[in-house]
């Protein structure tokens, strides 16, 4: 398994998340388990619990384009991203917004990394 996390993306935010991971599953496989696991990828992410309100998303082919709320305490702050399902890996890119001043940046790349790992074992 080959891990690639980039701190920079030109679409969006100056840093938003972008996470690569390279998997041997099939795309049908790996649609499913993100479907099926979508609340918990980014429901705790570095050790902060966070709810997810107001989620949206939707499948276009491959690409999962998706937005929620992420409530934590008293503050609440818009995230949105994409997921692309590629034959030999998954790339996640996801503007954290406000969060991304809040918490941790490396915790929180680590989070997700290992939520993400954990669909493509």
């Amino acid at each position: 398994m080959v891990l690639d996390v980039v701190g920079s993306n030109p679409t969006s935010r100056p840093n938003p998340l972008r996470i690569t991971i390279s998997h041997k599953k099939t795309q049908d496989e790996v649609r499913r388990n993100i479907d099926r696991s979508f609340d918990d990828l980014f429901g705790g992410i570095a050790g902060v619990p966070l709810k997810v309100v107001d989620e949206h998303r939707a499948w276009n082919g491959n690409t999962l384009t998706f937005s929620f709320t992420a409530k934590m305490g008293f503050i609440s702050a818009p995230i949105r991203g994409t997921i692309d399902v590629n034959p030999a890996d998954v790339a996640i890119d996801v503007d954290l917004g406000l969060l991304e001043k809040l918490l941790p940046g490396a915790k929180t790349r680590e989070a997700v990394e290992s939520k993400i790992r954990g669909l493509l074992t």
